[in-house]
């Protein structure tokens, strides 16, 4: 965690620990003197806290489950007939089932020509079924294809997590697809591992789109001369709690808030997309999303018109 994000952590649960311990001095007061003060200082305490508990409530009750599908579309002179890929990142399965039904239908629906899905699948083994459930009832016309994240690397290493879902996993390897006359190529890499096991993209063809899977990120700069189009990562969750003016509190990224969510231009018809992700962080943390709804990305990728 980068140092600006612990020093904004720092102010925001300051900030919050000022407005409930005064709350909590009011309210013993009004207990015993069965009267409050009416000044000013004090209805701005009451104001905040309620207004704390309120987008307590939201953020734990409603926004998690405010799945939301985001269309972005990209041109490319490398592509000769439009294609759809979908992106979803950090399921973070729980033995509670929230947006795993909803997604697979939407996506369905959609009828995309490649799902990808860039890492981190489950809070807690027990899940593992819901997740692989989720991944196998997807359809997509061409391929499925997967990534790492780091809990998989770090937590679960030793499980088969795409097993029997159909996904291929890429881990310094690539897919490759011929047809209608224009090359599409799907890389990916796990996280954690050395970006050396991705030498071989630069010996890509330049006509081929180049689409790179990895979990984190700002892998983007470490690939400034090759030829990849378009980068999807995931990790940040957008922050899973944002703020209004501010937008994500922690990214947990090396890169803090420069890569924290969404479309990044790079350079002519090169992008970086980091997905807010579907689930939210486990163990001991709050299954809370605040300003940062989950999501599914949809990219129509098509051929740049003639003028």
């Amino acid at each position: 965690m980068l140092f600006s994000e612990i020093l904004a952590l720092i102010v925001f649960i300051v900030f919050w620990w000022f407005i409930y311990s005064y709350e909590i001095k009011f309210l013993i007061s009004f207990f015993k003197h069965k009267k409050l003060p009416a000044s000013l200082f004090v209805k701005f305490i009451h104001a905040f806290a309620i207004l704390g508990i309120i987008c307590f409530l939201y953020s734990y009750l409603i926004e998690p489950y405010r799945l939301k599908v985001n269309h972005i579309n990209l041109i490319s002179a490398k592509i000769k007939k439009s294609f759809i890929i979908v992106q979803i990142s950090d399921l973070h399965c729980d033995t509670k089932i929230r947006n795993e039904e909803k997604l697979v239908k939407i996506i369905n629906e959609i009828n995309p020509d490649i799902i990808v899905f860039t890492g981190d699948a489950i809070n807690t083994e027990k899940a593992l079924g819901i997740f692989q459930k989720t991944l196998k009832a997807l359809r997509a016309k061409s391929g499925k294809f997967a990534v790492k994240g780091n809990f998989d690397v770090w937590q679960w290493k030793d499980i088969d997590l795409f097993r029997d879902t159909g996904f291929v996993e890429l881990d310094g390897a690539s897919a490759n697809f011929t047809n209608d006359g224009q090359c599409i190529i799907i890389a990916g890499l796990a996280a954690e591992n050395n970006i050396e096991k991705l030498k071989f993209l630069e010996r890509v063809s330049e006509n081929c789109y180049t689409v790179l899977l990895f979990h984190y990120p700002g892998i983007n700069e470490a690939f400034t001369g090759s030829p990849i189009d378009l980068y999807l990562a995931g990790h940040t969750h957008g922050g899973q709690f944002s703020l209004p003016f501010y937008d994500a509190l922690v990214t947990m990224s090396s890169f803090g808030k420069k890569y924290e969510a969404g479309l990044y231009a790079l350079s002519q018809n090169r992008y970086l997309y980091v997905n807010r992700g579907i689930g939210m962080e486990g163990g001991f943390f709050p299954r809370i999303r605040f300003f940062s709804r989950p999501e599914i990305a949809v990219f129509h990728i098509s051929p740049e018109k003639v003028r």
